[in-house]
């Protein structure tokens, strides 16, 4: 016999079952490991960048073409990586549309724009000018993720901005003039940091759907193609002269590319594109001290004072990012 309560039209008492406190912790650490880890990603892949200036230093060719290596010998490697890596999982579709092949593409170009207004900086301002004015990518990253894509920020946060800036401002102010000489080279530093600014972004935002092997692949091959015929513009031989050459370049494109770069795109997938700009601050900071320990260029207090200030802007923004 139906019971009185249900023969009136009510239904029976439910009680939702009260959340898994423990699914709820699990989650949230799973998160925070996944997050450390892709810290740890983003440190070692700017130390593996690190290492391209004396690569670079140490090429026969001109730095264009050196560039145009860096990224050609890298890709056979990254299209193998991609072709033996999983088809199914989380951020592993395949291009498959024009529109995929467009946002690759763009990544490719934002990252050729910033090898060669880089490489030509050089060519007209001083190396410490170029490089300090190409790792300002964070004063233009943070107003564009505020701007379209509503990233909100912290005082915290902006607090160590502006210190990491700052300490790279010191870790390279014994170097770092202005002059109007070297004001088109200036220029070309900062439209550096724009290209790489943009390229951060667009990484950050595709890294939601393609593997890192997939977009570093993709965009390599643009980035190369885009490159060949500037360097052949500039006049510089694509040949090395020597096995010792070529091993610079290989080593370059193996470690610093396919390596540094490849690990910077995966912490992407799981960190702020404002924060990863923010944290790529401590390239100049691991430059100096390698350009020290393998060149023997000095190391002034002031530059170590800047490594440490750079460092302290970067933990600050970790903190105000969480």
């Amino acid at each position: 016999m139906p019971s009185p309560r249900l023969a009136q039209g009510r239904l029976p008492d439910y009680k939702a079952p009260m959340p898994d406190a423990s699914h709820a912790a699990t989650a949230h650490s799973h998160a925070d490991r996944t997050a450390r880890i892709a810290l740890v990603a983003l440190l070692a892949g700017a130390l593996g960048i690190a290492f391209s200036p004396i690569f670079v230093r140490l090429s026969e060719l001109g730095p264009t073409a050196t560039a145009f290596w860096r990224v050609a010998f890298a890709v056979p490697a990254l299209a193998l990586w991609m072709r033996l890596e999983p088809d199914s999982g989380p951020r592993s579709r395949r291009p498959s549309s024009m529109a995929d092949y467009l946002r690759l593409t763009a990544v490719g170009l934002f990252f050729a724009g910033d090898l060669a207004s880089w490489h030509w900086s050089i060519k007209y301002t001083s190396v410490a000018n170029a490089t300090l004015l190409a790792n300002f990518a964070p004063i233009f990253v943070a107003p564009v993720s505020w701007l379209l894509f509503k990233e909100r920020f912290t005082r915290t946060f902006i607090a160590g901005l502006v210190l990491a800036i700052v300490g790279a401002i010191v870790l390279m102010g014994q170097s770092f003039k202005l002059s109007m000489d070297a004001l088109f080279g200036d220029a070309l530093g900062l439209v550096t940091a724009m290209f790489y600014g943009g390229y951060i972004l667009t990484v950050g935002r595709l890294r939601s759907e393609f593997s890192t092997a997939t977009i570093m692949t993709w965009s390599g091959g643009v980035t190369a193609a885009a490159l060949l015929p500037i360097a052949l513009y500039s006049g510089e031989s694509l040949v090395a002269g020597t096995a010792y050459g070529w091993a610079i370049l290989l080593g370059l494109a193996l470690f610093s590319h396919a390596g540094g770069q490849s690990l910077i795109a995966y912490a992407l997938a799981h960190l702020p594109a404002s924060f990863s700009s923010v944290s790529l601050l401590v390239q100049p900071a691991a430059a100096a001290v390698l350009a020290w320990a393998l060149l023997g260029e000095p190391l002034g207090p002031w530059q170590a004072a800047g490594a440490v200030i750079v460092l302290l802007g970067i933990l600050l923004a970790r903190r105000g990012s969480r």
